[in-house]
């Protein structure tokens, strides 16, 4: 192993944190989950940095990393969706957003050629709201927080999850169309 492995080791080691934090939640066990639900971003946010900052970067980081967040997101999402903590209407749209990039993806690389995602902003913007609805969700279970603060997350993360969908599919949209009008190479 080389110092450049470091931040895939990283991610593979939150790949295998989905487990004890799917274990924790199914049990209804919120402040561990909490904890390790924190420690998993904060691993994300490590590894990321470690890539970038060093040069790290590799092809199969690219796969691992959002793997890893991706995993850790869709388990906290169904098993708080299944202890009626977040409504199932918002599960199914959130899963519903990642399939359709993941299909556009797909269906891009087929018809298209390679397809180099960059994560928009709104996308980001996007991973940030759904990471704090799980911390404030959780923590609302360990301790006393306002409805208000719980609602508001949900309606932000209801709003830039739309938002982000429509947004990859216009803008990866608008790039197949041109490239098969050929307008764009």
């Amino acid at each position: 192993m080389t110092k450049k492995d470091i931040p895939n080791v990283i991610s593979i080691l939150r790949i295998f944190l989905v487990l004890p934090i799917a274990y924790f939640l199914w049990n209804q066990n919120y402040l561990i989950a909490l904890l390790l639900f924190l420690l998993g971003g904060l691993s994300d946010g490590l590894d990321g940095f470690l890539a970038r900052r060093y040069k790290w970067e590799t092809d199969l980081g690219v796969i691992l990393d959002p793997m890893g967040d991706k995993l850790m997101m869709l388990a906290a999402y169904f098993l708080l969706g299944w202890h009626h903590l977040l409504p199932w209407w918002l599960v199914a749209l959130v899963v519903l957003r990642d399939v359709i990039i993941v299909s556009g993806t797909f269906l891009y690389r087929h018809f298209i050629g390679e397809a180099k995602l960059k994560p928009l902003f709104i996308s980001k913007l996007n991973t940030v709201f759904q990471i704090l609805l799980v911390l404030v969700v959780m923590f609302s279970q360990v301790t006393y927080l306002n409805v208000l603060i719980v609602n508001s997350v949900l309606w932000l993360v209801v709003i830039t999850t739309v938002m982000s969908g429509y947004a990859y599919v216009n803008e990866w949209g608008k790039r197949a169309w041109n490239i098969l009008k050929g307008n764009e190479v």
